[in-house]
């Protein structure tokens, strides 16, 4: 079993599907989150195995999985140009003082 980063819901959340407008993004990351944790360590899968893993379709995983890329929320590697990636979740959070990852009353 695993245990959620109470980040995820209180702040990646929100960030991703109301000010980004990407609720697949925040899916595919939870997803990998979760199963990262799971298998302690990267995860491999193509776009399709996600796309039915999540319920989403294989365009919006990839488009998904590019947006956390881009928002260093996931890293993607490949052993050979045609391998399947291995993903892993980033928490760029948690490398943060813990004042600076809470929101004050004016923000």
């Amino acid at each position: 079993m695993f245990k959620l980063d109470p980040y995820l819901t209180d702040i990646l959340m929100r960030d991703l599907v109301g000010h980004d407008r990407r609720p697949a993004s925040f899916l595919v990351y939870l997803w990998f989150f979760a199963e990262q944790q799971r298998h302690a360590g990267t995860v491999a899968i193509s776009y399709q195995e996600l796309a039915e893993s999540i319920g989403i379709s294989k365009s919006s995983a990839q488009s998904a999985v590019a947006w956390l890329i881009r928002r260093k929320l996931l890293n993607a590697t490949k052993t050979t140009v045609t391998a399947t990636p291995q993903y892993k979740a980033l928490t760029p959070w948690a490398s943060r003082t813990p004042t600076s990852s809470k929101r004050t009353a004016n923000s």
